[in-house]
């Protein structure tokens, strides 16, 4: 992953309203949640709610799709493995064995 890419996603999640709705969004699993549902979940209005699915969409942690008249949100998990692998990935790396945890 490159750096920028990370940057840009770690930028999106580092609002509260986002990061919660994302965490939401990963609870759900695969299905995700409908546009209204996650708005009562969240309490907060639907003009807010786009903005903030806006910005992870944007950054590429969160797809949206059509069921019939549903807007459904889902996590991208991919894309959030891909941001957790590359925050681990290299964990101690540079550090002596008996360091490493």
């Amino acid at each position: 992953m490159k750096i920028e890419i990370a940057a840009s996603q770690l930028a999106a999640l580092g609002n509260p309203t986002r990061l919660a709705l994302y965490r939401l969004l990963v609870r759900a699993g695969p299905g995700g949640l409908a546009v209204g549902e996650i708005r009562t979940r969240l309490g907060i209005p639907g003009s807010t709610l786009s903005h903030h699915v806006k910005a992870l969409a944007a950054a590429g942690l969160l797809d949206q799709r059509r069921d019939g008249t549903t807007l459904l949100c889902t996590a991208t998990y991919p894309a959030m493995n891909a941001l957790v692998e590359f925050l681990v990935g290299e964990c101690c790396a540079d550090a002596e064995p008996d360091e490493r945890p």
